[in-house]
C-alpha cells in the first residue's frame, strides 16, 4: 500500500491506529510574523476509532476548560473540541514547558470535579444552551486523570 499523501492539516498526518489515549501532545508550533509563538497539544481523552466522548459531555468539557484554564494560566488562547469527539486542541501562547502544559492541564481537570455547574450554559450565552452534561464532563475529567501517569505516552 502506497504512503498516504502529506496533508496540510497536522492531524491528517497522524497515524490514528498507533496512538494509545489518553495523551497530550505537541501538535504544532506556530511563528507569528511579529515572533510570537503559539502551540497546539493534542488532549486525548478516548482512543480514535474505538471510542468517543458523547456530545453533551465535549461541549461540557469544552466550556468548563475554558472557563476555568484562564484561572491558571494566561497563556490560553484557546480550548476546542475535535470533531472526532475523542478529544480536544489546547492553543497556548508561548512555549510553556511540557510539564507546565500537563499541570495546566491536570489543575483544570481536578476544578471540573468540585465544579457545580456549567459555566455559560444557557441560551444568552451559548448557541446550543440546553446540550450539556456536567455529569458527563466530570466523568470524562475523572477518567483522564487516573490515567495521568500515561498522558506523556502517545504511541501503543
Amino acid at each position: 500500500m502506497a504512503e498516504p499523501q502529506r496533508m496540510n492539516v497536522e492531524s491528517f498526518n497522524l497515524d490514528h491506529r498507533t496512538v494509545a489515549a489518553p495523551y497530550v501532545r505537541l501538535a504544532d508550533r506556530k511563528a507569528l510574523p511579529h515572533g510570537d509563538v503559539i502551540v497546539k497539544y493534542d488532549v486525548r481523552f478516548t482512543q480514535p476509532n474505538v471510542d468517543h466522548l458523547d456530545m453533551k459531555t465535549v461541549h461540557s468539557v469544552e466550556h468548563l476548560f475554558a472557563e476555568k484554564s484562564r484561572n491558571h494560566s494566561a497563556a490560553v488562547v484557546d480550548f476546542s473540541p475535535m470533531g472526532c469527539q475523542t478529544g480536544f486542541y489546547l492553543i497556548l501562547s508561548g512555549e510553556p514547558a511540557y510539564d507546565d502544559v500537563l499541570a495546566l492541564i491536570e489543575a483544570t481537570l481536578t476544578d471540573i470535579l468540585s465544579a457545580t455547574e456549567v459555566p455559560a450554559a444557557n441560551a444568552v450565552q451559548c448557541g446550543w444552551g440546553a446540550n450539556h452534561s456536567l455529569e458527563g464532563a466530570q466523568a470524562a475529567a475523572r477518567g483522564f486523570l487516573a490515567k495521568r501517569a500515561e498522558w506523556a505516552q502517545v504511541e501503543a
